[in-house]
């Protein structure tokens, strides 16, 4: 058990053992000319890792939790308990670099099986103890925050070791999990009976199973495979009150569906242990391209159509001009301007690429799912660049959040955020966004760059994912962020976006909930609390 007691502190998205990235000095250059980004002032290494109090667990309850799980599984050194403070979010990232306050557990508790997991939130219970639970910690609106919220002391919940998979139906396409499985090891072991989960969203490299369910992920191919929730055919929660089993069947009429209320329940309700999750035939043939729009409302319509019409690849995804242009000047030099130049005599002013990827079983059915897609764009006047520009992004697919380790390095402040609307009011949402977020990280001296993608299509409307470029600022950052983020939800609001498509809720987007669900929502989700978390031990300051 013990070798699999993570220690790593959760100072970069960049998993252990894998590839850092860099920022080529070309890249480097032109993100100074054109956000204004200075030398760095601040600094954000190891180095000025946050100080780590004395743990608060008081002795009883560190005994009656150790009889649960054994000794050595419950973690009362610094390393960690910081290696479990917050998630990875930038405002994340840079408290672990101390700036402003960040919130470290008491105590690790690493449980065995689903058993010692009811187990402990009993003894969470009857010691009064806050209990926050942890998959792969990439939590990006601090769903993972160690907030003691009334209690004395907070555990971290830590589900590393529900590690297995249980079992696989070849004859009814499905597979049991327990909770703890990150995706990367789902993937393999699924991959030795012939199946996969299709679920590739960017924190893949880390995340787990039961984070995805927890928090109504959707992954890159989600057009294909579906989002997380509609895999999940039945689970397990453990929660203060008892254990709940729900689902099991393919479809029920049994009265409202209590399994999709836990899916996204974000902790709050119990603790997911284990998930029957409906798998299919990995793809044998893959082909992925770029195509090239001219303009961003061009563009839009193209997805628009191709989500209407029911051809969407398993990956669709348009970028806007920014990112397009910050996609080639960082990966690119050169490449990027040739590409560029090569464009311009294509009658391209405002070239917006669209990435589609296929993931098929045969090449038959490759060949006629790419060509009703490319008939259903032929209208939008495409430059089709194929399959390079395709596959390295299907290469590069996981590399965002590494590059933003290397971004922050170099001074930048750089963050994401996403919401969803209907086709009808989605140009509005960008463009509302876009401004809030712009005024709100302009200076004198900055220039933000606001990228935007459609990272899913759906026949009524589509998500909007943007990213920020700009100079962090020398002193507050952290609230120089919490600023604009909060401009942006407020802009999300106004123009009838939903809060989140997918990174959850959090204590982030908890203030925007009621704009999104009634009072009258929040007030059914408090009520469902008091009946499995009565004292309100569960995830502190998340969700409700």
């Amino acid at each position: 058990m013990t070798e699999r007691i993570d220690h790593t502190l959760r100072t970069s998205w960049t998993p252990e053992g894998a590839n850092a990235a860099h920022l080529p000095p070309h890249a480097l250059r032109w993100l100074r000319s054109r956000i204004g980004l200075a030398e760095v002032t601040t600094p954000v290494g190891p180095g000025s890792l946050h100080p780590v109090a004395d743990s608060a667990l008081p002795p009883a309850a560190l005994a009656a939790l150790a009889e649960v799980v054994g000794p050595a599984a419950v973690l009362t050194d610094r390393e960690a308990r910081l290696g479990r403070a917050g998630g990875l979010s930038y405002v994340d990232l840079m408290r672990h670099r101390g700036c402003g306050e960040l919130a470290v557990p008491d105590a690790v508790v690493l449980p065995a099986d689903p058993e010692q997991v009811q187990r402990v939130l009993e003894v969470c219970a009857a010691q009064d103890l806050a209990v926050v639970p942890f998959g792969g910690g990439t939590s990006v609106v601090g769903g993972v925050n160690a907030l003691r919220g009334t209690k004395a002391s907070v555990v971290t919940l830590d589900l590393a070791r529900l590690d297995k998979l249980v079992s696989v139906d070849p004859v009814s396409h499905t597979a049991v999990f327990q909770a703890g499985v990150r995706a990367p090891e789902a993937e393999r072991l699924l991959a030795a009976h012939g199946f996969t989960l299709g679920h590739f969203p960017q924190s893949f490299e880390r995340a787990t199973l039961g984070g995805f369910a927890a928090t109504r992920s959707a992954g890159q191919a989600s057009a294909g495979y579906g989002r997380f929730e509609d895999m999940v055919h039945a689970l397990r929660l453990a929660t203060p009150a008892g254990e709940l089993t729900l689902g099991g069947v393919p479809a029920s009429a049994a009265g409202p569906d209590l399994k999709r209320l836990v899916i996204g329940s974000e902790g709050v309700f119990g603790v997911i242990t284990e998930l029957t999750l409906r798998v299919r035939p990995a793809a044998t043939f893959h082909h992925y391209e770029g195509v090239v729009v001219d303009g961003w409302e061009r563009g839009a319509a193209a997805v628009r159509a191709l989500a209407q019409q029911r051809v969407l690849a398993d990956v669709t995804r348009l970028s806007d001009m920014d990112e397009t242009e910050v996609s080639l000047e960082l990966a690119g030099g050169w490449k990027g301007r040739a590409l560029r130049a090569y464009l311009r005599t294509r009658g391209v002013v405002a070239p917006c690429l669209l990435i589609l990827g296929w993931e098929t079983g045969s090449p038959r059915e490759l060949a006629n799912r790419r060509r009703a897609a490319l008939h259903a764009l032929k209208e939008f006047n495409p430059v089709r660049l194929g399959r390079p520009l395709g596959e390295a992004w299907r290469k590069g697919r996981y590399g965002g959040p590494r590059q933003r380790d290397a971004l922050l390095e170099a001074g930048v402040c750089v963050e994401t955020l996403e919401t969803a609307g209907d086709w009808a009011g989605l140009a509005a949402l960008r463009t509302a966004v876009r401004g809030a977020l712009t005024d709100s990280l302009s200076t004198a001296r900055a220039r933000p760059v606001v990228m935007c993608h459609v990272s899913h299509a759906y026949e009524t409307g589509a998500s909007l994912y943007f990213t920020v470029l700009a100079p962090r600022a020398d002193t507050a950052p952290v609230e120089q962020w919490q600023r604009a983020k909060a401009a942006a939800c407020e802009a999300i609001v106004n123009h009838a976006g939903t809060i989140t498509h997918h990174h959850a809720v959090g204590v982030d987007h908890a203030p925007w909930l009621a704009a999104e669900v009634g009072e009258l929502g929040i007030e059914v989700l408090r009520a469902v609390k008091a009946r499995l978390d009565p004292t309100g031990v569960l995830n502190p300051g998340k969700l409700v």
